[in-house]
C-alpha cells in the first residue's frame, strides 16, 4: 500500500512552480528580446545557469539565500515571523528555479521566430505595446510557449537535488515523488519505489506525448491554412 501524499504534493508543487515559471519566463524573455544593455549576455547566462549546474549546487545557493541566516530567510523571519526552509514553499521555489531556464529558452526561441513585420504593422495601425504583445506576439509564439510550459512542468515534477537541500524529506509535509523514490530504494523497498517510478514516468510521458501530438496537429493546421 503506497502513500499518495508524495504524488499529490509533487503535482501541487509542479503546478505552483509552473505559474511562477510561466510569468517570469515570458516576462524575462520578452524583455531580453526588446532591450539592449552591456550586461545582457551576463544576465542571460545567469538565467540559464540552473539548467547546467548540478541541482545540488543550485540547492546549496538557495539554502544560503533562504536559510535562517540568509538574506531572504531573515527577511521572512523578521517581517512575516515564518521561514521558507523545510516547507512546501521551499520545494516550490526549488522547482521554479530549476525549471525557469527551460521556459526562458523556449520562450526566447519562440519570440525570436516571430516576424517583427507583423508587430510593426499592428503598431502602425495604432496598437500599443501591450495590445501588440497579446494580439500579435503571443499568438505567433504560442507553440513555443506551450512547449516551454510542458517541459517546465515535467522538470519541476522531477526535481530532486535542489528540493532535498531546501525542503528536506519530511513525510507528509515536504516529501515529493523523487524523494519518496530515493528513500524507498535506499531502504530496499523496491516495490514501492517502482510504483512511484511508474507514476512519475506515466505523468511525464503523458505530458510530453500530448505536446508531440498537439505540435503535429498545429503544424498540419498551419500548413493547411497556408495552402488555402
Amino acid at each position: 500500500m503506497i502513500e499518495w501524499q508524495p504524488v499529490i504534493l509533487s503535482i501541487k508543487v509542479a503546478l505552483m512552480s509552473l505559474v511562477f515559471v510561466t510569468v517570469f519566463g515570458v516576462a524575462c524573455a520578452y524583455s531580453m528580446r526588446r532591450l539592449e544593455f552591456p550586461a545582457k549576455a551576463a544576465l542571460e547566462a545567469v538565467f540559464t545557469l540552473p539548467l547546467v549546474l548540478p541541482p545540488v549546487v543550485t540547492g546549496f545557493i538557495l539554502l544560503v539565500m533562504i536559510g535562517k541566516n540568509g538574506p531572504i530567510g531573515r527577511l521572512f523571519t523578521d517581517y512575516f515571523n515564518t521561514q521558507l526552509i523545510f516547507t512546501p514553499y521551499a520545494a516550490v521555489l526549488a522547482g521554479t528555479v530549476v525549471a525557469f531556464p527551460l521556459m526562458y529558452q523556449s520562450t526566447k526561441a519562440a519570440l525570436q521566430g516571430v516576424d517583427a513585420r507583423f508587430e510593426d504593422a499592428a503598431r502602425t495601425l495604432g496598437a500599443g505595446e501591450w495590445r501588440v504583445f497579446w494580439t500579435v506576439t503571443l499568438p505567433l509564439a504560442w507553440p513555443g510557449l506551450v512547449a516551454g510550459v510542458v517541459l517546465s512542468f515535467a522538470r519541476a515534477l522531477g526535481e530532486f537535488g535542489a528540493t532535498i537541500m531546501v525542503a528536506g524529506n519530511i513525510p507528509g509535509k515536504t516529501q515529493t515523488l523523487p524523494l519518496a523514490i530515493y528513500f524507498a530504494a535506499e531502504s530496499n523497498d523496491l516495490s514501492t519505489a517502482g510504483i512511484y517510478v511508474l507514476i512519475i514516468s506515466g505523468i511525464t510521458f503523458a505530458a510530453v506525448y500530448w505536446l508531440n501530438i498537439w505540435t503535429k496537429t498545429k503544424v498540419k493546421t498551419s500548413s493547411y491554412r497556408g495552402v488555402i
